[in-house]
């Protein structure tokens, strides 16, 4: 990971512009996480690329200054999570935060029905997400319709389970009621809930389920091996440059110095075929200056950052 120990073309107003990634611990707000960088960074410009429910813990990828406008490529990758389903009970949140719906106990389960019902989870699949959730229903975000007292009734929406392993499973009892809980590995993409993976799980084995842990341990190219925590965040900030982050996000391509001219002023590139769908553009010297797409036989700016 890069760090940045001298003045370069990512500061701005002496506070420095990059990527950091936090391992968000328990019981912290995606949004805690995001201020408290904001005092250690000395900027109010700060933003994350996915939030991740106070529950959980893992990797949050936190973008300062410039790095900000990068946040929203970012949060459209493939993530990776370790979690942990109870089968047996439902909550009104489908995870354990919330108040147990039904407790119909987990009773015996055969590996063949698990992998099957497991099955029916992965790929394409349409997600309806849970009630309790960030989703907007009229501009307001149905987890406070729902604290509210409302009925909320959202509608699925496509996602991609990519991966969806159960590692092991441990029989006890939950209150008085025999439960079966799963570790399970999950790769999807973005905007997939894992408690409703949870939920639909034990929909289909008959039992009911929720989520009782949940631990992101990748977003993109950003893996819980480049994460840090607040207490050490605290004492130094892993930054990692913008010009780093775009290599490692995207396919890159280098350019003259005419060329980087003409995209700095984010002129189109007549002629130019990119490698990607989002291809990020760098000068000769290096320094990162646009993410940009095909159009016809052209090249055209999506974001220039110079």
């Amino acid at each position: 990971m890069t760090k940045t120990t001298t003045p370069t073309t990512d500061q701005i107003g002496g506070s420095r512009s990059g990527t950091v990634v936090i391992d968000k611990p328990q019981g912290w707000t995606s949004h805690q996480v995001v201020a408290r960088v904001r005092r250690l960074a000395g900027t109010r410009k700060v933003g994350h690329a996915g939030t991740l429910d106070p529950m959980a813990t893992g990797v949050l990828v936190v973008g300062i200054n410039r790095a900000t406008r990068l946040l929203g490529y970012l949060s459209g990758t493939s993530k990776e999570y370790t979690a942990t389903i109870r089968l047996g009970q439902t909550t009104v949140t489908d995870d354990a935060e919330g108040e147990v719906v039904t407790a119909s106990g987990a009773g015996p389960t055969t590996a063949e029905a698990l992998e099957q019902a497991l099955d029916r989870l992965r790929g394409d699949i349409i997600q309806v997400p849970s009630s309790v959730s960030a989703v907007k229903v009229g501009g307001v975000r149905s987890y406070a319709r729902v604290r509210a007292g409302e009925r909320v009734e959202l509608l699925g929406r496509p996602v991609r389970i990519f991966g969806l392993d159960c590692l092991q499973t441990t029989a006890h009892d939950a209150d008085g009621v025999p439960v079966l809980d799963l570790k399970v590995a999950v790769t999807c993409s973005s905007g997939t809930y894992v408690r409703a993976l949870a939920r639909d799980l034990g929909a289909a084995l008959g039992t009911g389920g929720h989520l009782t842990a949940l631990r992101r341990t990748r977003v993109g190219p950003f893996t819980i091996d480049h994460a840090q925590t607040l207490d050490s965040a605290a004492e130094e900030l892993q930054l990692t440059q913008i010009a780093d982050v775009v290599r490692r996000c995207f396919p890159w391509v280098q350019l003259d110095a005419e060329q980087a001219d003409w995209v700095r002023n984010g002129r189109r590139l007549p002629g130019m075929v990119l490698p990607a769908e989002t291809t990020a553009l760098m000068a000769e010297t290096g320094e990162f200056l646009a993410l940009y797409r095909q159009s016809g036989p052209d090249a055209v700016a999506d974001a220039v950052f110079v």
